[in-house]
């Protein structure tokens, strides 16, 4: 068999990893080095040179473009489909695997998705229904537990107080929320990964059968596996499955989403014997930026150990910039951007990343400023959008009324006189009867309801009635055109002055042209409604936003994991900025933030800038910070400090990029500084230095400004310019 068009295009090491012996295999995969390529390549190997059916593999993603991209090139490296591959996230196959065995797993066959938003109104509801303070008890906390918990692969029955309150009222809300998820067949995000965790492990023979059939498992981004999503891959492997897991422990930036760079480590105590190979050829950075990356990473302790390289070319030096404030920061990137721009380079090629998502303001405001167009990375998608909520809600409700999140969203969108009171009178009698909304409004509308509100209720019942019963029968498109037009929806946003109005009815329209080209897999056994509204909850939660026209790109850090761009700024390199604060004193929590900072700077491909600013206003507050750390454990023979005019105001660091050689210095001179300098002041204007104190940040002068008169100055704050 010619196994040449396989392996002709991977290197040494990816080859390796391609033809590894069938046994559990991990990849630690450097950013840049084709841990794609890998993937792919691994199944076609399996399949076309080792003889593997695709029902034999199983491979798992992190997002369903991942998971499309994957899928298209293994067909197209073998020239034929593969449509019995099971290829998709975490969460979309333990979904998949539900919907086959929802009878095992203890769901009713028409159990529905509920996203975050949906969760979160959900906890609202209960708190509501149990009379709890919710400014004492934070909806979003509840949320943030319930979900901890069963990423932990744990049940309200499993934990224990401790003999806390606090952690008892937090276990007692986890069990009423379940039974509140039970009645009305509703399945969370973290749900799914439980419940297909609990069916394996539940039902032997079930899992026998999953062992038997996925002989080869290839999971990607294994450094962000979290507890519940690794207890699932371990189970399904046992001691006959053979997984090849590809990660990079030094991109390892979701702890506080539960991520665990130890399962790299803990891999090959579950897996003994497991073949280790490291790509470590970087495709995509020059050598500067790649040993600077190196060198940073190289101050973590915890990790597998690699060095990323090129045969590409040094490239040139990174860029380091010191700015007054976070205004001249943003000055400064506009003026390199329009330098770009300029030589005729796109502008979706320049990238601007950020720690914390506040500091986009004023780097906004500057683009705008300057005419230059943006877009912020990561902001609402398609099935995110209020309007299409709304549709999908009704959708929801025409094929399960038990669906209470769906039923609260709707009820009175767009109004139609139910009023608060009805609703609270609709969650009364659901809780003291435990049963859905939709029953609970049937009964009081007979008798617990004034004429108006019954009258109210009953018409709502009987459009949801009459959607399901006019459309039973029409195609996917047109069930979903019909029930945007005859809920009231298109109406009503109509009615919604401006552009914001006519956006929402576009976006409303589009959701049939989305339900026209949604292909249904005629493996599952489910409606093509419900799939398409499974569809539709899956990519709620993933996070990524579409490409938009030729615009610079503005992301925070973690959301520009697994981009690259020729341009990039890394911006607010500041400590307590970044790393951040509350990581500082934390070793864990101060080794992720270098993580992250390594990803920020591999994702540059060409070019690299670092800034930070002296003084900052951020969150309200004008804060004077050292230059990173981070800064100063890039080795000094790939840095260039630019100095577009002469600074004097230099943060103090922790560990100075350059000492003086010998010698005591005068005070101010190494500022550059004399008595008699004539200066600038931005607020008092000109003046001249009369007389200088103090070293380094706590050096002060005294200035005789023609208008102003004498001042002290600290030196490190002044922000003068020489003369």
């Amino acid at each position: 068999m010619d196994v040449t068009p396989i392996l002709e295009s991977l290197n040494d090491a990816q080859r390796q990893a391609v033809t590894a012996p069938a046994k559990s295999t991990l990849v630690i995969a450097g950013a840049g080095s084709g841990k794609t390529r890998v993937l792919v390549h691994r199944a076609a190997w399996l399949i076309d040179v080792e003889g593997i059916s695709p029902q034999s593999l199983l491979a798992v993603t992190f997002t369903n473009k991942a998971a499309a991209e994957m899928r298209s090139r293994i067909e197209s490296l073998l020239g034929t489909p593969v449509n019995h591959l099971w290829i998709g996230t975490f969460h979309g196959l333990a979904h998949r695997l539900l919907r086959r065995h929802w009878r095992e797993a203890g769901l009713p066959q028409n159990f529905q998705i509920i996203d975050s938003d949906d969760q979160l109104r959900l906890i609202k509801r209960l708190l509501k229904n149990l009379e709890i303070d919710d400014s004492r008890w934070v909806p979003r906390d509840i949320q943030y537990f319930i979900n901890g918990q069963k990423d932990e692969g744990l049940r309200p029955q499993h934990l224990d107080d401790d003999g806390d309150p606090d952690r008892r009222q937090m276990i007692a809300l986890y069990q009423s929320y379940e039974e509140i998820c039970g009645r009305g067949g509703l399945v969370d995000f973290a749900e799914l990964l439980l419940r297909a965790h609990e069916l394996w492990r539940d039902n032997a023979e079930l899992l026998a059968h999953y062992r038997r059939r996925f002989q080869h498992l290839l999971v990607d981004e294994f450094q962000d596996t979290n507890a519940i999503q690794y207890a699932w891959l371990r189970i399904l492997a046992g001691t006959t499955g053979i997984p090849f897991v590809v990660g990079d422990d030094d991109q390892s930036i979701y702890r506080w989403r539960g991520a665990r760079v130890e399962h790299i480590h803990q891999f090959q105590k579950d897996f003994p014997g497991t073949t280790v190979v490291k790509l470590e050829q970087n495709y995509r950075s020059t050598a500067t930026i790649l040993n600077a990356a190196n060198a940073l990473i190289a101050n973590n302790s915890s990790r597998m150990g690699k060095n990323l390289w090129t045969d590409g070319a040094d490239g040139e030096a990174i860029k380091l910039y010191s700015a007054y404030n976070e205004r001249d920061e943003a000055d400064f990137v506009i003026g390199r951007l329009r330098d770009w721009i300029a030589q005729g380079n796109l502008r979706a090629d320049a990238a601007i990343l950020y720690r914390s998502n506040a500091q986009s303001r004023v780097l906004e405001e500057s683009l705008i400023n300057a005419r230059i167009p943006y877009r912020v990375y990561g902001g609402l998608r398609f099935f995110e959008r209020a309007e299409i909520k709304d549709a999908l809600a009704y959708l929801r409700l025409i094929s399960n009324r038990d669906d209470d999140s769906a039923f609260e969203r709707v009820v009175n969108r767009p109004t139609r006189g139910i009023g608060a009171r009805t609703v609270e009178l609709m969650r009364s009698w659901a809780r003291a009867n435990s049963c859905p909304l939709w029953r609970a409004a049937g009964a009081i509308a007979s008798d617990e309801l004034s004429s108006r509100a019954a009258n109210a209720v009953l018409a709502f019942l009987n459009i949801i009635e009459r959607m399901a019963r006019d459309t039973a029968e029409l195609s996917l498109e047109d069930r979903v055109d019909h029930v945007i037009h005859t809920s009231g929806l298109i109406d009503f946003f109509k009615k919604e002055k401006g552009e914001k109005g006519e956006t929402r009815v576009e976006n409303l329209l589009e959701l049939v042209s989305a339900a026209k080209g949604f292909k249904a897999d005629p493996a599952e056994e489910m409606s093509p409604l419900d799939e398409f509204l499974s569809h539709a909850a899956l990519e709620a939660g993933e996070g990524q936003a579409d490409a938009w026209e030729d615009c610079v790109q503005l992301m925070t850090m973690h959301s520009a994991k697994g981009l690259e761009f020729p341009l990039v700024f890394l911006c607010g390199m500041e400590d307590g900025l970044f790393p951040h604060q509350r990581s500082i004193a934390d070793p864990q929590g101060l080794e992720e933030e270098r993580r992250l900072c390594y990803v920020g700077i591999t994702r540059a491909k060409q070019y690299l800038y670092l800034t930070y600013a002296e003084q900052r206003r951020l969150h309200g507050m004008d804060n004077y910070s050292q230059a990173s750390r981070f800064i100063a454990e890039i080795p000094d023979e790939y840095i260039e400090e630019i100095r577009p005019r002469v600074q004097v105001s230099r943060p103090v660091q922790t560990t100075p990029r350059r000492r003086p050689s010998g010698g005591s210095l005068a005070p101010g001179s190494d500022m550059g500084i004399r008595l008699g300098q004539r200066v600038r002041h931005i607020k008092f204007g000109d003046g001249v230095i009369l007389n200088c104190e103090g070293q380094g940040a706590h050096a002060r002068v005294e200035v005789n400004f023609e208008t102003a008169g004498t001042k002290w100055l600290v030196l490190s704050y002044a922000n003068l310019d020489l003369m």
